[in-house]
């Protein structure tokens, strides 16, 4: 009898309604195509085209030559503004596309057929705006407050006639005409890369309780409004979207030697960061209500999603959903959110086990990397008993574990073998480099390790067959594992 080849679960990447889902941007083609992209084009070693990422020029020419080759748009930025990656922008605007087709939540906006978004922070690239418009036809309102970004995002506009229509850049005033106290009583300004089925949906929870963001009091939002105060009285909107300044300093955005993607401070950096500023839309949310029927952002910390996430519900949220984009190494999430009555009955992801679990390791200590956490991991499940096979090209670690190997994890029977901590290193093992056949009734997934910025570790885990044996045991072995990186390679956090 033959064995049926088990399908490998591959972790997601690129939603399959994005134009680049089969066929990546080819190079060559590109640069035989337009005589300004070509001499950003090398060849490596394996005859592959490429460019170079850490060059904005290069950056910026192929999000150019992308835009007028697949989408037909006419656009361009001046040095040192953001410049967008274009399957990676893609991805977020499909993925707000499954949301406002789904049944979850009445089909309630005062536009007709017509979609309408809004853009906050929009930019110079005003790249959502032209890519919602020239995709699906979306009408948008893209916000900036900087004079160079406003000047740039209606230039790009009045360059494709074919949509301009559909678009309006508004201009964000530094501070809007109301008030708004603050805890210490004194006066402030209130400032204002996947379908569904892979989307987290969660239930409102039973209760509620009143409107308390858990951010530090020196890392509050204090800059211009972001959507109270911008949005006009009697506008409805479908959704609003949101790529927010992802630090709190430039040289933390500066960080990834790897890319170079532009990008001023107001576009990068806020006090805060993008947890503070996430939150002002929670905030302005809470008093917009039903004025969106859909509130986005995207995600760059996983610890962040977890905070958002929970503030959501505290603040009453009807429904809460979450998504990962993944283009190439990088990793974001999306954070959706609305206040409408849900149509349907939603089951709580509580109730089964989930498939995919993930978990960010901050604050990792210089001396490691993530092959030194990668070992760890295995000999972490190896040293029950489990089955491992680790794939150091890939940095992932397939896992078979049974019961009994799963109840010694969660009963810390786990030998201390690994001395990665101490600079010594599990090889691969006999068992790693065998068939790796999975035992009826175990537990068999995949850990994957991927770098985030410096000192910051994403840890991910996709269980690799439908059924699951022991309902529940995945989450709380991904608990243990947790806590057991994070003991080994994060620096302790100081007690006040």
């Amino acid at each position: 009898m033959v064995k049926k080849r088990r399908r490998k679960v591959e972790p997601p990447t690129i939603h399959p309604k994005n134009k680049y889902s089969e066929s990546p941007p080819d190079f060559a083609l590109l640069a035989s195509l337009y005589p300004s992209f070509e001499p950003f084009v090398f060849y490596s070693r394996d005859g592959r085209p490429r460019i170079h990422w850490t060059d904005f020029n290069a950056t910026r020419e192929l999000t150019r030559v992308l835009l007028l080759h697949d989408h037909g748009i006419n656009w361009w930025i001046p040095d040192g503004q953001l410049c967008p990656t274009v399957p990676n922008r893609s991805n977020y605007i499909h993925w707000i596309e499954d949301l406002l087709s789904s049944d979850i939540i009445p089909k309630t906006c005062n536009n007709g057929d017509n979609v309408k978004g809004f853009d906050i922070g929009t930019g110079a690239n005003c790249i959502y705006p032209l890519l919602g418009a020239s995709l699906l036809g979306w009408n948008f309102v893209g916000s900036d407050v900087t004079d160079v970004a406003l000047e740039w995002a209606e230039k790009n506009v009045r360059n494709n006639p074919h949509i301009s229509e559909l678009i309006e850049i508004r201009k964000v005033e530094s501070c809007p005409t109301f008030v708004k106290e603050s805890d210490n009583g004194e006066s402030a300004c209130a400032e204002s890369n996947l379908d569904l089925s892979g989307v987290e949906e969660q239930a409102v929870p039973s209760s509620s309780s009143p409107f308390d963001l858990s951010i530090d009091a020196n890392n509050i939002y204090h800059g211009p409004p972001v959507l109270l105060g911008v949005v006009q009285d009697g506008e409805k909107f479908d959704f609003c979207m949101c790529n927010p300044p992802f630090f709190e300093t430039m040289e933390e955005a500066g960080l990834n030697p790897k890319t170079s993607c532009g990008g001023t401070p107001k576009e990068m950096v806020c006090p805060g960061g993008e947890k503070a500023f996430i939150s002002r839309i929670i905030e302005d949310s809470v008093a917009l209500k039903q004025t969106f029927r859909w509130y986005t952002s995207m995600v760059g910390r996983k610890l962040n999603l977890k905070i958002l996430t929970s503030n959501l519900w505290e603040v009453g949220a009807t429904i809460v959903k979450t998504t990962e984009f993944v283009q190439g190494k990088t990793c974001r999430w999306g954070l959706a959110w609305t206040f409408m009555p849900p149509t349907r009955k939603i089951i709580s992801p509580h109730v089964t086990e989930k498939k995919n679990l993930s978990f960010m390791l901050e604050g990792v200590q210089r001396q490691f990397s993530a092959i030194d956490v990668l070992h760890s991991i295995e000999s972490f499940f190896h040293s029950t008993g489990a089955s491992c096979k680790l794939n150091s090209a890939s940095f992932t670690v397939d896992i078979t574990a049974s019961k009994d190997h799963c109840n010694a994890i969660l009963k810390n029977e786990v030998n201390d073998v690994d001395e990665a901590a101490g600079g010594k290193h599990l090889q691969e093992t006999s068992s790693s480099s065998s068939c790796f056949h999975v035992p009826l009734n175990s537990l068999s997934f995949r850990v994957s390790v991927f770098q985030q910025i410096p000192g910051t570790l994403l840890v991910k885990g996709s269980l690799q067959h439908g059924d699951i044996p022991f309902p529940g045991l995945f989450s709380s072995i991904f608990q243990q594992l947790e806590a057991d990186l994070s003991r080994k390679f994060c620096r302790e956090k100081a007690t006040t």
